[in-house]
């Protein structure tokens, strides 16, 4: 294997590193409260594994993979928003 296609492993790596840590802590989270729980971090976590496979499928030229990841991470992004809109609304309210 050249080292630039090494590299590019890696970086796929990373990313389904990053994706798969979003269902341990998802997991963690539900074990602890003993309920159904997807706390903020996953959807960080989902952002950045979604990223960087979306680059390593670029790479690959990959247009199942493309799509896939790109309209992941639009999701992943909408439910951000609608966190840090919430507690921006829950802190304005309470002051």
């Amino acid at each position: 294997m050249v080292m630039s296609e090494k590299i590019w492993v890696g970086i796929g790596l990373s990313g389904q590193f990053f994706f798969t840590m979003r269902f341990v802590v998802q997991w963690i989270a539900t074990e602890r409260n003993r309920r159904s729980v997807i706390p903020e971090s996953f959807w960080y976590f989902s952002i950045f594994g979604s990223l960087i496979l979306l680059v390593y499928s670029l790479y690959r030229k990959d247009p199942v993979f493309i799509l896939g990841q790109a309209f992941g991470t639009t999701v992943y992004l909408r439910n951000l928003f609608f966190i840090h809109k919430e507690k921006k609304d829950v802190s304005c309210a309470t002051s």
